[in-house]
């Protein structure tokens, strides 16, 4: 039972780390209807780069949740899950990172790049990082996973804010080609 009591004590944390990030999908869904009702052109590539990371994001919080929530006998097949998660999104990570230098329909910022190419970037990082270190430093890799998840959901939220600010305000431009 290496660590189930340390994992017991996350309870709490991860069901509203959970909840938030499913109640925050539901709501990013609900936005992208509206704007589709209203495209820009040449959204979808921008959207490649910049609104589907943060679904990604929520998810992955999510699923971070609900794995914890799981009865396991070990510790060590939720470490193996969070080595999975972190490695594929470091690799997501640097795809979208090519998106968002590939998309031509919005000129990216710092805060662009903080917050959709070097935040998940390290997010995804610490996670597989902390799942790595999981057998011998359990308590200091669950501090880990619970930081990777919970700064998804901060970046899943700044990203959602963004886009659909974005979205709000450039809607009353001209858009006529």
């Amino acid at each position: 039972m290496c660590g189930m009591a340390e994992l017991a004590a996350w309870d709490n944390f991860y069901v509203i780390v959970g909840s938030a990030a499913g109640a925050l999908i539901g709501l990013q869904f609900v936005v992208m209807t509206l704007v589709a009702a209203r495209p820009l052109p040449h959204t979808a590539e921008a959207g490649a780069a910049f609104a589907t990371p943060t679904v990604i994001h929520f998810g992955t919080a999510l699923l971070l949740s609900a794995l914890v929530q799981v009865p396991w006998h070990s510790i060590i097949p939720a470490a193996a899950l969070w080595e999975l998660i972190g490695l594929c999104g470091v690799a997501y990570a640097i795809v979208v990172t090519r998106r968002m230098r590939r998309q031509t329909v919005y000129q990216p910022e710092f805060e662009d790049w903080l917050f959709h190419a070097i935040l998940p970037l390290a997010a995804y990082a610490i996670l597989a990082i902390s799942a790595f270190a999981t057998p011998l430093r359990t308590r200091e890799a669950l501090f880990g996973v619970g930081a990777a998840a919970l700064l998804l959901l901060f970046i899943g939220i700044h990203n959602a804010w963004d886009s659909t600010s974005y979205h709000v305000f450039s809607s009353g431009r001209d858009t006529k080609e």
